[in-house]
């Protein structure tokens, strides 16, 4: 049952206690795990990027299948919107950071195990030393930024990483060990633009997809631990869940590909990600501000018709982003003759979205095609902000 050419990556621990026989016997009966496999994912230790959509049935399945220790890492906080997908959180945790909600939720399925919560993000400054003191990598990212750090951490500690992704109704699974097959790199060459695919709030994201692809990463990881079948080296993985249908991608290393030497190239990726929400040269606007003249500017919200539905700014005119995008400041122009009144300046307009990228990356676009003497400001921290904080 071992794959070819794949050895166990961890030594395993010296036994397992009565308990824990009892608690993985369905995995003690399977050719190629049993007793000894079983030990080996007790004293493998695992790093998990992201407790989201992801990380979510990766943290589960790995905790139930018995890996001693795991390291979680991620700088959100839960939102009502996470629970259509991200199965190990509850309602209760709701505005709590991430990592503590999976920590809970992993200690209440096993309370032997080792859990690491980081509530940050993978940063060029902390990836090496993590990669390096765990025996694999999973990275439920949702940032190209991070997947392609991910990459090159993995390329630079020699740390086999399981990757895997998901858009709207599709998903890609990988498996990289560095040495020993392709690396992301092989597959995508360069770092995509930030935003050359809509998140999760812009495009959606079908809830139980995260679960077909995760239990996947998950099983990677699993057959790595123990030396088992063939991980999905130099294969992608490709799942469409309206089609019903999955397809397999052969790829192998590029001799060109340059090797991956130091972490500069996403460093500045990184970089420009975390400061997305806010584009060069946009001009901010705090809510507390935007109380006190509410009667001299104009309100646009870029959202989507159904958020429009769950909540909304009173005064605010709608134009989706999408429509931006297409005409620029054409989209806006019939709107804000419709709507202006006498105490409004339409030479004064506010734009907004749910937590300020969208709105961000408005105000960039507009900015080039809006008549003189109009000034464009983005609401700071969208909708969000100004439902706490008003």
């Amino acid at each position: 049952m071992t794959g070819v050419g794949l050895t166990p990556l961890v030594e395993p621990v010296e036994a397992l206690s009565r308990e824990e026989i009892e608690r993985y016997a369905r995995h003690l009966s399977l050719p190629g795990i049993g007793l000894e496999g079983q030990r080996r994912l007790r004293a493998a230790s695992v790093l998990v990027i992201g407790a989201g959509g992801l990380g979510s049935p990766v943290l589960s399945y790995l905790a139930a299948a018995g890996i001693g220790s795991l390291t979680v890492i991620d700088d959100d906080v839960v939102e009502s919107s996470n629970l259509q997908r991200q199965i190990i959180h509850r309602d209760a945790d709701v505005a709590r950071p991430k990592v503590d909600s999976a920590a809970a939720a992993l200690h209440r399925l096993d309370p032997t195990l080792h859990v690491r919560p980081i509530a940050g993000r993978l940063t060029p400054d902390n990836a090496l030393e993590l990669f390096a003191s765990h025996d694999v990598v999973i990275d439920g990212a949702d940032n190209f930024a991070t997947r392609y750090l991910s990459n090159d951490a993995a390329e630079l500690t020699g740390t086999p990483l399981v990757w895997g992704t998901i858009f709207r109704f599709a998903g890609q699974v990988s498996t990289f060990v560095p040495g020993h097959g392709p690396m992301l790199r092989d597959l995508f060459p360069d770092i995509p633009e930030a935003d050359s695919v809509p998140n999760c709030a812009e495009g959606g994201v079908f809830g139980v997809l995260c679960g077909t692809v995760g239990s996947a990463m998950a099983t990677e990881a699993i057959k790595l631990i123990c030396g088992i079948g063939e991980p999905f080296i130099g294969r992608l993985l490709r799942y469409d869940a309206l089609a019903g249908e999955y397809s397999t991608l052969r790829f192998s290393s590029d001799p060109d590909r340059p090797a991956v030497t130091d972490l500069a190239e996403v460093a500045a990726a990184c970089a420009a990600t975390a400061s997305s929400g806010v584009g060069s040269g946009v001009e901010e606007i705090e809510p507390t501000e935007l109380v006190d003249s509410r009667e001299q500017v104009m309100l646009v919200d870029v959202r989507e018709d159904w958020e429009r539905e769950s909540s909304s700014i009173p005064g605010s005119v709608h134009v989706p982003l999408a429509l931006i995008r297409d005409r620029g400041w054409n989209a806006l122009s019939g709107v804000i003759d419709g709507e202006a009144h006498d105490h409004v300046t339409v030479n004064d307009l506010v734009i907004h979205c749910k937590a300020g990228a969208r709105s961000a990356e408005a105000v960039g676009i507009l900015a080039g095609t809006a008549p003189a003497g109009v000034r464009l400001r983005s609401l700071a921290g969208g909708i969000d902000a100004w439902a706490t904080q008003v």
